[in-house]
């Protein structure tokens, strides 16, 4: 019966992803943040609930891989097109379509994860909910900050945050192991600075968050404390 608690915690994340898609096609904004964050939540513990339970299928990673790719790689880029669609200059409408590179990333970047097995405690390549989350944040900020710099700051991300999902750069994981202190004493620290940055800047906060993460890994530390 435990071996099926992963991947039922799985298909809620999907089930989340799902939901935040049609929330995004009607622009509803508020309720695809709160379905992408729970699905983020579900994919955190399925993980976990896995490792716990040891309760590992080549079924559960198939699955997850195809929950993360609506939750994070579809879900995200829908909001993201809608939201820079009504921002841009009608004469540049079409870079919008630009949006449509991050599910085409995340796969790659999930199909490239799905066949490699060095994978374990450090990522090669930024993670698909963690480029999520930066759209998340990106998107609240464009909303709130509607400038000439925000605008081309949102599209150059675009082309950065996918080249970053299939780079083979080491990316800190923040997989648990077990939930002791020792071993994941840099884990719990960006879990902290994370629901700060959060109290303080709301949604926005998702982006310093995600890119604290990539600059931490981009100084080498992610793969001294994995």
């Amino acid at each position: 019966m435990t071996k099926h608690i992963p991947n039922t915690i799985t298909c809620l994340n999907l089930l989340s992803g799902c939901l935040a898609v049609v929330f995004a096609f009607s622009a509803n904004y508020p309720a695809v943040v709160a379905c992408i964050a729970a699905s983020a939540v579900f994919d955190f513990c399925d993980g976990l609930a896995a490792r716990l339970l040891h309760a590992y299928s080549p079924m559960g990673k198939e699955l997850d891989s195809l929950a993360d790719l609506v939750s994070f790689g579809l879900a995200p880029a829908v909001m993201s097109y809608n939201i820079l669609l009504a921002t841009l200059p009608a004469t540049y409408a079409w870079v919008a379509y630009a949006t449509m590179l991050i599910p085409v990333f995340a796969a790659l970047r999930l199909a490239k994860f799905n066949i490699d097995d060095t994978q374990t405690t450090t990522f090669r390549g930024l993670p698909v909910p963690a480029n999520a989350l930066w759209w998340l944040g990106a998107c609240e900020l464009l909303v709130n900050n509607n400038n000439t710099a925000t605008l081309v700051c949102f599209v150059a991300s675009i082309f950065v945050f996918s080249f970053l999902m299939v780079s083979n750069i080491p990316m800190f994981s923040l997989k648990f192991k077990g939930l002791g202190w020792r071993g994941n004493e840099v884990r719990y620290v960006m879990i902290v600075v994370s629901v700060a940055l959060l109290a303080f800047q709301g949604i926005s906060g998702f982006a310093p968050i995600i890119g604290l993460y990539v600059l931490k890994s981009l100084l080498g530390l992610g793969s001294k404390t994995a």
